[in-house]
């Protein structure tokens, strides 16, 4: 009786990682599911999460001159289909409006799915010399994009993200926008969400439609399956072109503007979820979360307990901690199976034993270590805990991923791998677009990036055998 869960169990991660993950999203009150297909509703849990990775990111953008606009929801055919690589990308997933006001409208409205062609009407709306330049804004908006399956989180119709978008003067000023843009989400995943990422490219046949290249940061669940968790696209003077985005340079002559688009999403929810979370439910690092210490009173009926619980929250939250005390009349058995359910991230119980001793109790989610402390230390020591459960996720994380990457030298070898081993391969690739299909065919394995820290490790192609020319990092996704 005493392991026994006192909130509704969940289904076991290792047993149905699929259930698993559903269950936490439903028990752990993130979200629930809307009257329409494929939309969700955020619930105060689960927004409350999205709020911090905004606030932190938004931060960071702001540091390098960004600055947040917002353009509307509805884009004309007319003007989406001005790229046509582009169109073509997103097409099958395009919501239309034909109707205003009960009135046939003129011309089909497209509901965003990514925002390139507006931000090109306002760059050539506003861009008009160099001294224009460079213009770096974001907007942080949902898109809807009519998916076939959905997946709380990970995968829905509509989606909570940022998108950026960038213009400059030059080729190598929109590189270095790209490259500084992934660094960012690279550093926020690995020092606020304590998920490891890998750094790379995509091929060709993966990158965004309409960039001339897309870099991505990707990183493994718990299932060993990959999910992209943010990219940085360079346009070049592709868009520019076709939608007349051109400045006067000291010159005095007409240029196209080069230009940059950068975008994380929700997915980072189902990412923290996935790569921290057990059977107990979320598991929250300290860093992102919305309540980082729950106070639970043991005895709270007896004198003075909630008292001493009282001054505990008034210590934390002056000392700069998310901080809540759970006073409801369930017994403390429910409160901390609920409070570890919501992944909170530590845990303070204060007893009239605990009084008597001038001391508290300080419970990790991560680990259940438990620390004894005095009261009068317990904001400096609640602050270390938090930063040490911090930096264990993250490696905990980083050796989950480090050993579930696996070399493959051949083909045989490779899908033996893919089949069997959940996880990443490693494997050289001719660069030919074909062995690419081919591996995707044959195993549903993708090419996730051309990792920027490139190893030979083979002199062939792990696919056809031909001379390899990259490595890449290979896997199932989300």
């Amino acid at each position: 009786m005493a392991d026994k869960k006192l909130v509704e169990a969940i289904t076991s991660r290792d047993e149905d990682f699929t259930q698993w993950y559903t269950d936490v999203v439903k028990k752990a009150e993130l979200m629930e599911y809307s009257s329409i297909k494929g939309f969700m509703i955020y619930k105060p849990n689960g927004y409350a999460i999205w709020e911090n990775i905004q606030k932190k990111l938004d931060a960071e953008f702001k540091k390098t001159g960004v600055q947040n606009v917002y353009l509307p929801v509805l884009i004309p055919e007319s003007l989406l289909q001005k790229e046509k690589d582009h169109v073509e990308g997103f097409a099958p997933e395009v919501a239309w409006v034909t109707q205003g006001g009960g009135n046939e409208l003129q011309e089909r409205l497209c509901v965003r799915p990514t925002s390139e062609t507006l931000f090109c009407e306002l760059f050539r709306n506003n861009c008009h010399t160099y001294r224009d330049l460079p213009m770096v804004y974001n907007q942080w908006c949902s898109v809807v994009r009519w998916e076939k399956t959905t997946r709380p989180f990970l995968r829905s119709s509509e989606f909570l993200w940022q998108e950026g978008h960038t213009i400059h003067a030059t080729a190598e000023e929109a590189e270095a926008r790209t490259i500084q843009m992934l660094n960012i989400y690279a550093d926020f995943c690995e020092k606020e969400l304590a998920i490891p990422v890998i750094k790379g490219q995509k091929t060709e046949s993966e990158k965004f439609a309409g960039a001339e290249a897309t870099y991505t940061i990707e990183t493994m669940m718990h299932d060993g399956k990959s999910l992209q968790s943010g990219t940085s696209h360079n346009f070049g003077d592709g868009f520019a072109k076709a939608y007349g985005v051109q400045y006067t340079g000291k010159d005095n002559k007409l240029h196209p503007v080069y230009q940059t688009s950068w975008g994380a999403s929700t997915r980072l929810i189902g990412a923290i979820i996935m790569v921290h979370g057990d059977d107990s439910g979320l598991a929250l690092p300290p860093h992102i979360a919305p309540v980082q210490v729950m106070i639970i009173p043991i005895q709270q009926q007896k004198e003075g307990v909630l008292d001493a619980a009282e001054r505990i929250k008034d210590e934390l939250a002056e000392a700069g901690l998310s901080v809540q005390l759970d006073d409801s009349d369930k017994r403390p058995g429910w409160k901390f199976s609920e409070e570890e359910m919501r992944g909170i991230p530590l845990r303070v119980e204060i007893g009239p034993k605990d009084m008597e001793k001038g001391q508290c109790v300080l419970v990790r989610r991560d680990n259940r270590e438990k620390t004894v402390v005095s009261l009068e230390d317990v904001a400096e020591k609640a602050k270390e805990v938090l930063e040490t459960e911090q930096q264990d996720m993250f490696e905990r994380a980083k050796a989950f991923r480090d050993s579930h990457i696996y070399d493959a030298h051949n083909y045989d070898e490779f899908k033996d791998i893919v089949a069997n081993k959940p996880g990443m391969v490693r494997g050289m690739w001719c660069g030919d677009p074909a062995c690419e299909a081919k591996i995707k065919e044959d195993t549903t394995a993708t090419s996730r990036c051309i990792p920027f820290e490139q190893e030979h490790i083979s002199d062939t192609c792990v696919c056809c055998g031909k001379p390899a020319k990259k490595l890449v990092i290979w896997g199932k996704a989300y």
